[in-house]
């Protein structure tokens, strides 16, 4: 109809989808031509449901956002606070109590001592290297040989003993050399070595008596001991050179026990009366002696 107004003159009234199987014009055909590489279907997705990821927490990208921490409410600060300052208060009291003790034993001249040795059971303090003068340091040692010389000497009697109460001897003798170790070690100890420890660490005059009586009875039994004369149950509570010639010719094994015994209270004894020489020419060459007498005068 002539002068009929066409709001859409390039609407055909049908919409064409060229990529649909099967579209077409309005005559069923299409003039789209896509060449050799176009395809008149575009298959269909796979009927597949995928699982969505669940939601991350709140503030999960937020480094800075605060993180919940549950505090304890102000009663329990409080009471906690008090107990520290119960337990720091006992603390002061201890150590002001330790202090007033050293101080008066530092007044009284007592040394509080640690003990330190032997090393893996300590139950005597012993320390030459950083106590003793070093020019006294190595007849400190010499003498401390001496001392662990006697407790193997008297360890060694009673080895020899055993041996020969095994062998048919009265069992007397074992009981005498047991007791000789028992007395023996802790006397030699408190009598004769500690008083020379304590000497040559303070350098003190008034010492040397005691370290001397007591020094030379040990020197005496130490050499007593390498004799052993036939005195208590003929001498052979004691493993010297009389009971070991008695011994061997009948008993060599037990003879050889004591023969060996004699050699260590022999050595024994050489040590020791070099000690006691060096102590006493130190006694005199160092004033030790005049000293002592004027405080005896």
């Amino acid at each position: 109809m002539a002068g009929r107004y066409d709001p859409n003159p390039f609407d055909d009234g049908e919409e064409v989808n060229p990529f649909a199987e099967g579209s077409a014009g309005k005559g069923g055909k299409t003039n789209y031509s896509g060449g050799s590489f176009y395809t008149t279907g575009v298959p269909a997705a796979a009927s597949s449901k995928i699982s969505l990821l669940p939601h991350e927490p709140a503030n999960f990208y937020n480094h800075n956002g605060a993180v919940d921490i549950p505090l304890d409410s102000a009663a329990d600060l409080k009471k906690r606070e008090r107990e520290l300052q119960a337990r720091e208060a006992d603390l002061k009291k201890r150590e002001e109590i330790v202090r007033r003790k050293e101080e008066a034993a530092a007044r009284a001249g007592i040394v509080l001592e640690e003990k330190n040795w032997p090393p893996f059971f300590p139950i005597i303090h012993h320390d030459i290297a950083n106590e003793i003068p070093i020019h006294l340091q190595k007849l400190q040692y010499v003498a401390f040989m001496t001392y662990l010389g006697l407790v193997f000497c008297l360890f060694w009697n009673i080895i020899a003993t055993t041996t020969a109460w095994i062998k048919g001897e009265d069992v007397k003798i074992w009981f005498l050399a047991v007791i000789y170790f028992i007395l023996g070690v802790p006397l030699g100890y408190v009598l004769w070595y500690r008083p020379l420890y304590r000497v040559f660490r303070k350098e003190s005059a008034f010492g040397f008596g005691w370290f001397f009586l007591f020094y030379l009875l040990h020197i005496g039994f130490v050499i007593f001991a390498a004799v052993a004369p036939p005195i208590v149950f003929k001498g052979k509570s004691l493993t010297g050179i009389l009971p070991a010639v008695d011994l061997v010719g009948d008993q060599a094994l037990v003879g050889i026990f004591y023969f060996i015994g004699f050699g260590l209270f022999c050595l024994e004894s050489l040590l020791s009366v070099w000690v006691i020489q060096q102590v006493y020419m130190y006694f005199r060459g160092s004033g030790r002696a005049a000293e002592m007498r004027r405080g005896g005068a």
